[in-house]
């Protein structure tokens, strides 16, 4: 049953995401998450870099704004186990300052814990990214 809950938080998340409801999204999370996206990343990849608080993952969402355009973003399969919910989806992105694009697979490791997101760890194309913002 945690699973189903784990899950359907997730989704929901991703819900608010999509219409850019960035206020609902942020309620899914605990004032103390860890956000780690983009993992491998240098550090001209404005997306990059772990973020600690819910008040520092607003603050990436407004970077995510401001720097890309999606042209797509896709949510597929989840899989959930515990506390922890995988998400498998794929995405095209245009960086605004450029208009250089890119995308791919990723990954998306969720902890949940007493119905909020306290974990976040993203797995994609890191040197696309890199490629694309230089």
């Amino acid at each position: 049953m945690q699973e189903a809950q784990n899950t359907k938080i997730v989704k929901d998340a991703y819900e608010a995401f999509g219409r850019g409801d960035v206020q609902t999204l942020l309620g899914y999370f605990d004032e103390a998450i860890l956000w780690k996206p983009v993992h491998g990343a240098a550090a001209h990849v404005p997306t990059a870099g772990e973020r600690r608080g819910k008040a520092a993952v607003g603050e990436f969402f407004k970077t995510v704004s401001e720097q890309v355009n999606f042209l797509r973003f896709e949510p597929k399969e989840f899989v959930a186990q515990g506390d922890k919910v995988v998400a498998l989806g794929t995405y095209d992105w245009r960086v605004k300052s450029n208009g250089r694009e890119y995308g791919g697979d990723w990954a998306h490791a969720f902890t949940v814990r007493d119905g909020r997101i306290v974990g976040f760890h993203e797995y994609m194309d890191s040197a696309q990214a890199e490629a694309a913002f230089r």
